[in-house]
């Protein structure tokens, strides 16, 4: 008596199959669109570009900061669809169809966001380099914790490193920005 044929799919032939249904990306570049701070960006891009490489090189918006490019230090922090990411991690090509924010959109008509002000005011910045990852990271932390304490802000802050060592000035700065963000 012949052998049945397996009732279950192995899964390397269900990857196949789903793979065929899918429309294969690269090599080469693809056409690629951002929402980045509210507008629609377009660009030709390789699928293989970071969403930091995309926002600095094809969109110039430099805020975000090429240091660790590993995802570990927090300094190309932005925001996506209202969560913190290290846009050095993510293709740009995944971040498709979601809503970015970046330090560049925070202002409003050259008015700094009471975010950006308390840094100055409290001198939460020195060299500056992993201020706009800070600033994002902050917005992000208000948004879901707007009444934080300093124990949440140390935990909350915890993704981002500043090598120059302005953390008292930083944690300043957020408990500024709860203050004048409340109810906004």
């Amino acid at each position: 008596m012949p052998l049945a044929a397996p009732l279950v799919a192995s899964a390397s032939a269900l990857a196949l199959q789903t793979a065929d249904t899918r429309a294969v990306q690269g090599p080469g570049k693809v056409p690629v669109t951002l929402t980045i701070n509210g507008k629609n960006q377009s660009a030709q891009l390789e699928p293989r570009v970071t969403l930091l490489d995309a926002l600095r090189d094809q969109f110039d918006l430099t805020g975000a900061k090429r240091v660790c490019d590993r995802g570990t230090c927090g300094s190309c922090t932005v925001i996506m669809d209202g969560k913190t990411v290290y846009s050095c991690s993510v293709l740009a090509i995944d971040a498709q169809g979601k809503a970015i924010s970046t330090v560049e959109g925070l202002s409003d008509g050259g008015k700094l966001h009471p975010i950006q002000q308390a840094f100055i005011d409290n001198d939460a910045q020195q060299c500056g380099f992993c201020t706009p990852g800070f600033v994002m990271a902050t917005k992000a932390f208000l948004d879901h914790h707007p009444n934080p304490t300093l124990e949440d802000i140390k935990h909350g802050m915890g993704g981002n490193f500043c090598r120059c060592g302005t953390y008292a000035g930083m944690r300043a700065a957020v408990m500024q920005a709860a203050k004048a963000t409340k109810g906004a």
